[in-house]
């Protein structure tokens, strides 16, 4: 049966953290020296409390006094002397949303897209940081070769899940795209084919044109009724 790529496969696994004391400083010049765009806020016992990203770095800078009196031009108020964070826990975002190792890709995505979040930290069973996941690393999926796709699905679901061989189902693939022609043994087996294809990690759409050999609907249909002539 195909398998999902897991969190574990694409996240990062040694990842830089702060802590909720770290100077605005250091977290900026952190962001820099590894060419990263965010970092988890840790607490004690390396559980995340929250991420800061270089758009909460920039939010902070937008928010403080402007001596030029460009913000009066753009309508965007100051925040007073002494309320500008200065340290993670006031700059970042929280409460943190996290994956676990054992999520596939599809789960991950969708909490991303729920929660309109660019990364997830990774935390294992006991809640401390494991690692990190983002959405450039989800969609490294799509650049699987396009051979190794079709292997996938002549080898793993068309031959060993559903029994169908490579002369009654030719796969041919494409940028991802997956063309399937042939035929089948059943009606019912065409939609399940088309499904198992598009859940493939890699896959941007499954098209072409599969023939069936029996329609169990049209077998098991019940006779027309007759109509009786009383004398």
């Amino acid at each position: 049966m195909t398998k999902h790529r897991m969190v574990s496969d694409l996240m990062t696994h040694s990842v830089h953290r702060v802590h909720a004391d770290t100077p605005f400083k250091e977290i900026a010049k952190m962001l820099a020296d590894h060419d990263i765009t965010a970092v988890p806020v840790v607490d004690a016992d390396d559980r995340p409390l929250g991420v800061v990203s270089e758009a909460d770095l920039l939010r902070r800078e937008a928010a403080l006094p402007d001596a030029a009196g460009l913000l009066a031009i753009l309508d965007i108020p100051p925040l007073e002397p002494g309320k500008a964070p200065t340290t993670a826990d006031g700059l970042m975002s929280a409460p943190v949303v996290v994956a676990r190792p054992d999520w596939t890709v599809v789960q991950a995505a969708r909490i991303m897209d729920h929660h309109g979040v660019k990364r997830l930290p990774v935390v294992d069973d006991t809640g401390r940081l494991v690692g990190i996941v983002s959405r450039s690393d989800l969609l490294r999926i799509f650049l699987r070769r396009d051979h190794l796709i079709r292997e996938e699905i002549s080898g793993d679901i068309l031959a060993r899940t559903l029994g169908i061989s490579a002369d009654e189902v030719s796969v041919d693939v494409t940028d991802g795209r997956v063309n399937l022609r042939g035929t089948v043994e059943r009606r019912s087996l065409v939609p399940v084919v088309m499904r198992l294809c598009e859940g493939v990690d890699g896959v941007v759409e499954v098209t072409g044109s599969l023939d069936y050999r029996t329609d169990e609907a049209a077998a098991v249909r019940p006779p027309a009724e007759r109509t009786r002539v009383l004398p």
